[in-house]
């Protein structure tokens, strides 16, 4: 055996070509944070006081709520004080944290959305039986496995990328500490974790996104069956606020791990997209065009407005 000397702390060289422009994507992605964190909150807090809201559907927005904050946060920090010229400097420790919560917190994303399609087809296809099958303890059953699904699939990750000795050099090239930055530093070879690691993401998200596919398929019949066009106006807007989160989040996931040798510009621009800016739209996408959150949040505000007026 010959003695190596061991990694106790990466460097991150952030995110590749973009050299001279750490004051524009500091001010960018610090707006994109602080935007995701404040509607985010925004959103769950108007779930949580409206007794209006207290339903399957929004207690499963409010975990994407929760969800999106922690999410964004993985790697938000970390980058801005990179951009802001603290230096890219994070602990052996410090990186494996990050990579178990960001492959927990994505891999959460996956199922949460899954079962927010099965929540509607269930809405819309057994529109009578909703509250029956979709009771209390069917959502927090639902809503814990997504959680503990997560922490699974990050734990055989982290395992797998961690496991490996890590003897120099201590550069990712990359901005957070994701599997496929980390790996090449290994001293040992890493191919057959790499295998699983990009095989276990990519069935994982696949199989995702194949079940809300079939949820969709169904809920698209059904919908097709209605025959007033204001009812299916209706059930329609149910949907289309949750297809398009999905769209923003299922797209950034496949296209990043399913290339053989992907740009690296490429890989991060599409993980921020991921990372922050649908955190940051998830929000609006769930408010703008959805009268009850709306007149929650009328209603936060003014019994805000209302205790500071009368103090």
């Amino acid at each position: 055996m010959t003695n190596h000397t061991m990694v106790t702390e990466f460097t991150l060289l952030g995110i590749p070509e973009t050299e001279g422009l750490e004051n524009v994507l500091l001010f960018l992605f610090s707006t994109l944070y602080a935007c995701a964190l404040l509607g985010n909150l925004l959103l769950l807090t108007a779930v949580i006081s409206s007794p209006q809201l207290h339903t399957p559907m929004y207690f499963f927005l409010g975990n994407l709520s929760i969800f999106d904050m922690g999410f964004c946060s993985t790697t938000a920090p970390k980058m801005l004080s990179y951009l802001s010229g603290q230096g890219g400097g994070i602990s052996f420790q410090g990186c494996v944290v990050q990579h178990f919560f960001y492959h927990c917190l994505g891999c959460t994303e996956c199922f949460l959305y899954t079962v927010m399609a099965y929540d509607r087809f269930v809405a819309i296809c057994f529109p009578l039986r909703y509250t029956i099958i979709m009771n209390h303890r069917v959502c927090c059953v639902l809503a814990t496995g997504t959680w503990m699904s997560g922490c699974v699939h990050a734990t055989i990750l982290t395992c797998l990328t961690f496991q490996l000795p890590y003897c120099g050099p201590s550069n990712v090239g990359y901005y957070f500490c994701d599997m496929p930055a980390v790996l090449p530093l290994a001293c040992e070879d890493h191919s057959l974790a790499q295998r699983v690691g990009f095989t276990n993401v990519g069935l994982l998200s696949l199989i995702c996104f194949f079940l809300i596919l079939v949820s969709y398929t169904r809920i698209g019949i059904s919908i097709s069956k209605i025959r007033s066009t204001e009812g299916r106006q209706r059930a329609f807007s149910t949907c289309s606020a949750h297809l398009t989160a999905i769209i923003c989040a299922y797209g950034p996931v496949i296209v990043i791990y399913l290339q053989p040798n992907p740009s690296p510009l490429l890989g991060a621009v599409i993980q921020i997209l991921n990372n922050l800016v649908t955190p940051t739209i998830n929000p609006l996408i769930y408010s703008l065009r959805n009268k009850d959150v709306k007149a929650a949040l009328r209603h936060v505000f003014l019994k805000r407005s209302l205790s500071l007026e009368s103090k």
